[in-house]
């Protein structure tokens, strides 16, 4: 199951999704989207967040309030950095993600470590997150599914 929020912080409002555990997060490391940006609380566990750019977006244009919209709710789905202040979230392009065969469930390295971005996180704020909570849906599909369904629609091919 993957959930979506959105972050109604800036017009347009952008999409941000996250999987529901570690094994779920495989399939979003797999089947991702090039405009896909990825979020994840540095040198702890926590959720793996996805924010898609609308078209034409870049990773340098993220606005700083989806930005920090997206640093919140990783910060919020991590076990420990829920806890702790100051902490810091790293963010990089889907397809900087690095899989290989002997990494753990949900476990990535980086292809281009000079393309990781970090964005300080000094305290939870709730306000950021019960906004985002709040109007948090979910879907059944499968991952695989729906980029087939998407890619459909865009009257596009791309290998899966």
């Amino acid at each position: 199951m993957v959930f979506y929020f959105t972050s109604a912080a800036v017009e347009p409002p952008h999409t941000i999704y996250m999987g529901k555990d570690k094994y779920e997060n495989e399939d979003l490391i797999k089947y991702g989207w090039p405009e896909d940006i990825w979020f994840h609380v540095d040198k702890l566990s926590s959720a793996h967040v996805y924010l898609r750019l609308p078209k034409g977006g870049t990773m340098e244009n993220i606005p700083p309030e989806v930005l920090i919209d997206c640093a919140q709710l990783v910060k919020n789905n991590s076990i420990q950095g829920c806890k702790m202040n100051n902490i810091n979230v790293v963010y990089t392009p889907w397809a900087n993600l690095k899989k290989t065969g002997d990494m753990d469930v949900g476990q990535i390295g980086f292809h281009h470590s000079k393309a990781v971005k970090i964005v300080s996180v000094e305290k939870k704020v709730n306000e950021i997150v019960n906004r985002l909570e709040k109007q948090k849906t979910s879907d059944t599909l499968t991952w695989r599914q729906r980029k087939s369904r998407e890619t459909e629609r865009r009257g596009t091919r791309r290998k899966l």
